[in-house]
């Protein structure tokens, strides 16, 4: 598939989900751009990114997060040398905001890899202490309205809950407590809504500050430059400029609800009409809010390896 790209364009780096582990590393080792950052990944960490990955069967796992973060940002890279894309700025929704923190410039391959592991480590062991009944679910076909309704409704039984994501005018993520996702999965399809998956571990509520102080702690030996390209923050569409602006970025990714129609905004009032999503993505190059707004251009590991197959079957 060929695209001539509209201008202005923005890198994309999506939200992780479940890892095809398979794709992924078939990526890593036969791609130029991923074979040299799969190298870098293999001296900061001391093992085999490829082969963790491979021996391990959760989605979130450390080699997980860091594959997601190495070949996102080969695929940004491969976009580039392949389609021409010449970003006027990036955006990382969630855990995308890693691999943005290091295509902007404010950190470098080695230190964004390095701070992947440690904060994978780090979100592992607080979870493994804190808050272990709480999940993130989400769902679609409930507009705000019947979220409103359906929040109120918990708030009446004393259930304790948090928006974690609102991917669209109505797509909601919401972290609760485990026990009671069965009775909101009934709740959403008595409002004509459709449940779709709970994810573990569950993110962005302020009951986690102590996640973000540990991940505060992990980030204190690093000094993150002004990037080069601007970063549009997701969790409400401010463009940051400064090093500072990243990092906190980063941090607030712990505690602060992800609000990607903001950031949809933002890109469009910089005069964004091409976006170019660089990672595997079921979600944020998906939703109607983005590709009503811009023209999508989807790279994933899979597209690089039917089309480099294909090249060399000819």
């Amino acid at each position: 598939m060929e695209f001539t790209l509209e201008s202005e364009t923005a890198v994309v780096f999506p939200g992780m989900g479940p890892t095809q582990a398979a794709d992924a590393v078939e990526f890593m080792k036969n791609t130029p751009e991923a074979r040299r950052l799969t190298a870098v990944a293999d001296d900061v960490l001391g093992y085999s990114l490829a082969d963790a990955l491979l021996s391990s069967d959760d989605d979130y796992s450390e080699a997980a997060q860091v594959a997601f973060v190495v070949n996102s940002l080969a695929l940004a890279e491969w976009a580039g040398n392949e389609y021409g894309v010449d970003p006027a700025v990036c955006v990382g929704p969630s855990f995308g905001g890693r691999a943005a923190a290091v295509f902007s410039g404010a950190l470098t391959a080695e230190e964004g890899i390095g701070l992947a592991a440690e904060l994978a480590r780090r979100t592992e062991e607080y979870f493994a202490a804190e808050h272990g009944d709480i999940v993130t679910h989400s769902f679609v076909r409930i507009p705000e309205q019947a979220l409103k309704g359906l929040l109120e409704e918990l708030d009446a039984r004393s259930e304790w809950h948090d928006v974690a994501c609102v991917i669209d005018a109505d797509f909601t993520m919401l972290s609760l407590r485990e026990s009671r996702v069965d009775w909101l999965k009934q709740r959403i399809r008595a409002l004509g809504g459709l449940p779709l998956y709970t994810m573990r571990p569950p993110m962005h509520s302020a009951v986690f500050d102590g996640l973000r102080a540990s991940a505060e702690e992990a980030m204190s030996g690093l000094s993150f430059a002004d990037p080069r390209l601007p970063v549009v923050d997701d969790h409400d569409g401010t463009v940051l400029t400064t090093g500072e602006g990243v990092r906190t970025m980063l941090l607030d990714t712990f505690v602060r609800a992800l609000h990607w129609p903001d950031a949809v905004a933002a890109l469009k009032g910089l005069g964004v009409r091409s976006v170019c999503v660089c990672g595997q993505d079921a979600l944020f190059g998906r939703v109607p809010v983005t590709r009503n707004s811009f023209q999508v251009i989807p790279v994933t590991p899979k597209l690089v390896a039917v089309r480099a197959r294909s090249a060399t079957a000819t």
